[in-house]
């Protein structure tokens, strides 16, 4: 009798148990407010906690919580759930080392995080070793001002070094030079930047020394969280190319110079071209329904607004698909490796437009993605798809064709007079725009720094 009486109070006690965790569960939905309407915080962690594990040392444990917060911003902020595992430092360091055997680059991983008073920097390098810094003289507010500096010299066409040169060696000094004598140790050349807050809308790429860009230094790639990516580096030695775009929209300002950079990659690259009115989502799909296309050049408008991810979009021939509706493209079947968003441009300085430019490749699909942070001319653009697709056909990664291009322009090898260019153009009757820009100095920052790749770094 003891024994029924027992299990009978086990019984009642355990379905007490299940409902006291179900009710808060079933009356969640009543409280939790729509997260397209959420306001993304600047930090979407404790920074209590984060500043706590790293004075006890646990460096480890930090970079578990950054992993998890800034999935949960993206999370919010798009709407969905990106459901992923977090990886501890140690599979992030296999992951670089079994990468490095592949690419032969010695890949490491800089988290940054901007706090209100001080500026928290964690380096994780192949072999596993963790350090973390703490800049002191860089709070939010001297950050920010810093930050807005740097923009605005670089996104002035033609400003002069001084505009910009010394925010970029001030960025450089908190963000890069505490690290150096372990990035050289360890014959680093790519650096993967995870990055938080006011600094995800940066040009890594014009950082500088006081004698070399950083661009000069390392292979450069942006990441949103490590968790959020498909680490494999692809191969895209046969890969073809989808390329398609629009020269003439309705309300928007048109782009002369997109036939010549799709005839332009089409002569480089095997695939197929779609302008004008065959740029459409429905074509987009239907092509790839018929060859996969491992690459996807879209060169149109596209905008990372600010405030709700509705606001952001990209511009097809007839409509504009908004951010949160990308995913819609069909990108992850057949898997699309890189898709470049050419003549696009982000509201720097905005939270939300910075979260959306950084969750691009995770939102749409694709395991990477190319963009530029700021409108570069029309020209400029051209000039630099060109030299990247030229690029590409030679190097081992992605982010090798991008460097090289932006090394290319800096240096003022990569022009509209170049043997490249020339040979990618022949035939083709030019528009004035880039007839008369022959002249134009394209080894400004402005033309090649706003160039980020997001996503799988390789």
């Amino acid at each position: 009798m003891r024994y029924y009486r027992r299990l009978l109070l086990g019984f009642l006690l355990g379905i007490s148990l299940v409902l006291s965790l179900l009710l808060p569960l079933q009356a969640q939905p009543e409280t939790t407010p729509d997260p397209l309407q959420t306001p993304i915080s600047a930090l979407r962690l404790n920074p209590q906690q984060l500043a706590a594990s790293l004075d006890a040392g646990n460096i480890s444990e930090a970079i578990q919580q950054l992993e998890r917060g800034w999935r949960q911003q993206l999370n919010e902020y798009y709407g969905r759930l990106f459901r992923t595992s977090i990886p501890s430092p140690e599979q992030i360091a296999q992951q670089l080392r079994q990468n490095a055997e592949i690419t032969g680059q010695q890949s490491a991983l800089i988290y940054a995080v901007p706090a209100p008073n001080q500026l928290e920097v964690i380096l994780l390098l192949p072999d596993g070793t963790l350090t973390h810094h703490r800049v002191s003289d860089a709070p939010a507010d001297i950050m920010a001002e810093t930050i807005q500096e740097f923009r605005i010299g670089l996104t002035t066409v033609n400003s002069p070094s001084s505009r910009y040169l010394p925010a970029a060696q001030k960025l450089f000094q908190w963000l890069i030079e505490p690290l150096e004598f372990e990035l050289e140790t360890q014959g680093v050349n790519k650096l993967i930047f995870c990055l938080g807050g006011q600094l995800r809308g940066i040009p890594m790429a014009a950082l500088h020394d006081g004698q070399r860009f950083l661009v000069e230094k390392y292979g450069l790639a942006f990441i949103p969280a490590f968790n959020l990516l498909d680490p494999e580096p692809p191969d895209l030695s046969n890969a073809q190319v989808l390329a398609m775009g629009a020269s003439e929209f309705q309300s928007q300002l048109p782009l002369p110079a997109v036939p010549l950079e799709l005839a332009a990659i089409n002569r480089l690259w095997q695939g197929d071209v779609s302008l004008n009115q065959a740029f459409t989502l429905d074509n987009l799909i239907e092509l790839r329904s018929r060859e996969p296309y491992p690459i996807l050049h879209l060169a149109t408008h596209a905008n990372f607004a600010a405030g709700s991810v509705r606001e952001s979009y990209i511009q097809f021939w007839d409509r504009q698909l908004r951010l949160d509706e990308v995913r819609h493209m069909g990108l992850r079947t057949p898997p699309v490796e890189l898709l470049v968003l050419s003549a696009c441009q982000t509201a720097l300085g905005d939270p939300n437009a910075e979260l959306g430019f950084a969750g691009l490749a995770v939102q749409s699909g694709a395991k990477s993605a190319l963009a530029s942070l700021w409108f570069v001319s029309d020209v400029g653009t051209f000039l630099f798809m060109t030299g990247f697709y030229e690029n590409l056909m030679t190097v081992p990664t992605k982010g090798d064709a991008i460097q090289q291009t932006q090394r290319a322009m800096l240096r003022g090898e990569l022009t509209l007079n170049s043997d490249g260019v020339q040979q990618a153009i022949r035939g083709e009757s030019l528009p004035p725009e880039i007839s008369n820009a022959a002249r134009v100095d394209f080894s400004h920052p402005y033309y090649w720094a706003g160039f980020t790749m997001i996503g799988n770094p390789w």
